[in-house]
């Protein structure tokens, strides 16, 4: 059925529901996983006039910081995929939004099926913040479970 699935995670605790449900998909079916991690490009601060100095952020402060994120979020997807005894690699992608590098990782490692969590936003707040997991499900091809 399933033989790649694809694992977004941004490190948080909702996100673990899609972790839990894809790597136990994957033994079940005896497929492997790819974790991933969006990190956002970095953009300078703009100060004001009331702006509180703050050591400047510099691109490679940033960069790093990102990726020791990413690669603690992803330590998470290998460890319980480690446990489980599931074949998993992990990939750390820049992008704008992170909807874009679901999908286009997807993509270039032929996965095919995408699981992820969903914060469940509705109302207001899911449209004032979008969704990141709606959007995946709108401008991909690939199958998504959604765990909430």
């Amino acid at each position: 059925m399933y033989q790649h699935i694809l694992i977004p995670t941004d490190g948080s605790r909702n996100s673990l529901k899609g972790i839990r449900t894809g790597i136990a998909l994957a033994q079940t079916l005896g497929a492997r996983v790819t974790g991933v991690f969006v990190t956002e490009p970095y953009r300078p601060p703009v100060y004001g006039e009331a702006a509180v100095y703050m050591p400047e952020l510099t691109p490679q402060r940033y960069l790093q910081a990102a990726v020791a994120e990413a690669k603690q979020a992803l330590a998470g997807i290998e460890r319980q995929a480690g446990t489980a005894g599931v074949g998993c690699a992990t990939v750390v992608v820049n992008g704008d939004q992170a909807w874009r590098g679901i999908v286009r990782t997807a993509r270039s490692k032929k996965c095919d099926l995408i699981v992820m969590a969903s914060h469940g936003r509705s109302g207001i707040a899911g449209l004032l913040l979008g969704s990141h997991t709606a959007k995946v499900l709108t401008h991909t091809k690939i199958p998504v479970l959604v765990c909430r």
